[in-house]
């Protein structure tokens, strides 16, 4: 069974009455296996973050559903805690914590035993290279550290699952292909599925093996293949890029593509 099925999903916004009606997602259906690295893209305002609300149980679709290894997650959000971990463009720590108290704040949550909490949470903090700052407070971690920080927030859970909101996208370059390519090899390693939302085409084309590109109200215009894509060909990659951009600025669909397309 796959890890993540979405089924006719639809949502609608202003649906009081007297309200005019906003569709934020008009018609969604795909599957995402188990240990799949998919990244989402399409214009601002396409319904990304909305999906991943709905993907998280904190809203509701207005038809349709998603599944969460058969679960519809905000109808039984409790079955899922600690089985998602999202990681978000603000790495929203908490100021008056040291970088250990803030990763072991989903152990907390979950109602971890205190002295596995340190000891997950430490690991985490020394296995994405901040060993020598366990004890230091947000404002004295530069950006790229504080989002390791919160990246170590998220995998102490020992999650299945883990979401990407534009995660890396206030970063300099270096610093987010640095941090991109730390995931990468630990989410190899851990086997995690992989959702990551993204505006930059460079990052979902260099750091997933699937790429959905959505419509606006969100539909999906594209499910593209990546696995027999050679990234080491700037050639081709170049013009996966110009589909991919192709797609998003016509606003019009493309059927599921493999490297054979370019």
């Amino acid at each position: 069974m796959p890890r993540i099925v979405v089924e006719n999903l639809r949502k609608e916004f202003g649906q009081q009455k007297g309200e005019q009606r906003v569709v934020a997602i008009e018609e969604l259906s795909f599957t995402i296996e188990e240990s799949e690295i998919v990244s989402i893209v399409g214009q601002t305002g396409c319904g990304k973050s909305t999906f991943l609300r709905i993907l998280l149980g904190v809203d509701s679709p207005t038809s349709g559903r998603v599944l969460v290894d058969g679960i519809e997650p905000y109808k039984e959000f409790n079955k899922l805690k600690g089985k998602i971990a999202a990681v978000f463009q603000e790495d929203r720590l908490l100021p008056w914590r040291t970088a250990l108290d803030n990763a072991k704040l989903g152990l907390e949550i979950l109602g971890i035993p205190s002295e596995e909490q340190r000891e997950r949470a430490a690991r985490w903090l020394d296995r994405l290279g901040l060993a020598g700052f366990h004890n230091a407070y947000p404002s004295e971690l530069s950006g790229g550290m504080r989002q390791r920080v919160a990246l170590a927030r998220a995998l102490a859970i020992e999650p299945a699952i883990i979401l990407f909101d534009e995660a890396f996208g206030h970063l300099d370059e270096v610093t987010a292909a640095r941090l991109r390519a730390d995931f990468l090899n630990l989410s190899k390693q851990q086997r995690y599925t992989t959702v990551m939302i993204t505006h930059n085409l460079d990052e979902a084309i260099e750091s997933t093996n699937r790429v959905l590109v959505f419509g606006r109200p969100a539909k999906l215009l594209a499910d593209i293949n990546l696995s027999y894509v050679d990234k080491s060909d700037l050639a081709e990659v170049y013009r996966l890029r110009r589909l991919i951009q192709s797609v998003i600025e016509s606003n019009s669909p493309l059927e599921s593509v493999g490297a054979q397309t370019f």
